[in-house]
């Protein structure tokens, strides 16, 4: 997850500096999925957050970008883990 005004402050960034950093991030994820596996079950991403009501539907942001399914004993340890990859990627993820 990454707070909607983080993406909003990187989307302001210009484009080529923001594609370099992405391919970084990428190349960090792609090396921790990798190392990590065995752990994790799968991780998808989210598609665009829709609010559904009586007027109709609409757009809406969110903080969340990804869903990950990892297994394990005890909790701790994980969110150990988990808090490594969050290292990697937007200067202000959240964890939940």
């Amino acid at each position: 997850m990454a707070p909607a005004e983080v993406m909003a402050e990187w989307m302001m960034k210009p484009e080529v500096e923001r594609k370099t950093e992405e391919e970084k991030m990428k190349k960090d994820w792609d090396t921790w999925m990798s190392a990590h596996a065995d752990m994790v079950l799968n991780t998808i991403a989210l598609g665009k957050t829709k609010r559904i009501s009586t007027s109709g539907v609409e757009d809406v942001k969110n903080d969340m970008m990804l869903s990950s399914y990892v297994q394990g004993s005890r909790l701790q340890p994980w969110r150990t883990l988990l808090k490594t990859i969050l290292t990697l990627v937007f200067p202000e993820p959240l964890l939940k």
